[in-house]
């Protein structure tokens, strides 16, 4: 099918060229003219605005990163908006359920159907396809892209209502967000003790105390300490920050969530909005005053 993209940074490049890969004809854009470039020469057509590409095409997907990119491309000057062509934009960014909402209606007005599909699996799902696609929205407009979809990843329909996928994704990366910093401080609570903790993650990922850090990110990225995951602390702070002013506006208390959040607004400060988010555990480490990992454990000088 013929499919616009906006956005081909770490997870939008590779869900690009696995579309172009399975041979669906893309029109595509971003700011970067390098980028737009590369997919050119896979056989992608270059868009030079939103609007010139909603009037090339019936569906856009768009993976950004912010909520104010999200609307800007959605609903600003030249956006998607006023498009000609346009029937459905499908927003692969995580954004909350009620901007979500927001967008939803604005582009209503113009008869456009915005259907949400938050992602998860980090850049390595994006590369191999095997992302886990949160969708909501129409059912007809959902069955018209899923095929596009399957493409990169596991589809999940979540259900009608308008940033419901949103919700899911929230949820969802609330719990990878706590998976990284619970570990962090165990393994680290270990290492202060005398613990190996290579042997500790070994334990821990035959055990019950096995999550996704300790299955993914402390073998890849923290234990080497390479800190290279691919996905930036301050778009996990972002998720993290929505999950709680959902939680807020439905009247809920979320302890957990809460001191996790306090948690990773120390990561953001002391490494940095654009430090990979496995870099969670050196404050942890800094504390403690030990280091995890590298070429072995030690106290820290």
């Amino acid at each position: 099918m013929d499919i616009g993209f906006i956005g081909l940074g770490k997870m939008g490049f590779p869900m690009a060229r696995r579309l172009i890969e399975a041979r669906h004809q893309l029109v595509v854009f971003d700011t970067r003219k390098e980028v737009v470039d590369k997919l050119v020469a896979l056989g992608a057509q270059a868009a030079s605005s939103p609007k010139e590409m909603a009037d090339r095409v019936e569906t856009v997907f768009a993976s950004l990163p912010s909520l104010q990119a999200s609307l800007d491309v959605a609903t600003g000057n030249n956006g998607v908006i006023e498009g000609k062509r346009i029937k459905r934009f499908v927003d692969l960014s995580t954004v909350g359920s009620h901007m979500a909402v927001r967008i939803h209606d604005l582009l209503a007005k113009r008869n456009i159907v915005q259907l949400d599909s938050p992602v998860s699996g980090g850049v390595g799902g994006a590369e191999k396809g095997t992302l886990a696609v949160m969708v909501s929205g129409p059912r007809a407009d959902f069955e018209t892209v899923k095929p596009a979809l399957d493409v990169i990843g596991k589809v999940f329909f979540i259900g009608e209502k308008p940033g419901s996928a949103q919700t899911m994704k929230l949820a969802n990366n609330l719990l990878s967000a706590t998976a990284v910093v619970a570990t962090s401080e165990a393994v680290t609570m270990g290492v202060k003790s005398g613990l190996d903790p290579s042997v500790m993650i070994d334990v821990i990922n035959a055990g019950s105390g096995m999550n996704t850090a300790s299955r993914d990110k402390f073998p890849r990225a923290i234990l080497p300490r390479t800190f290279d995951f691919g996905f930036a602390t301050g778009l996990m702070v972002k998720d993290v920050r929505l999950c709680l002013e959902e939680a807020k506006a439905l009247g809920m208390s979320m302890e957990v969530a809460e001191a996790v959040g306090r948690l990773w607004e120390v990561v953001i400060r002391e490494m940095g909005a654009e430090s990979d988010f496995t870099s969670a555990i050196k404050p942890i480490e800094k504390a403690a005053g030990v280091v995890v990992g590298g070429k072995g454990a030690h106290a820290a000088r």
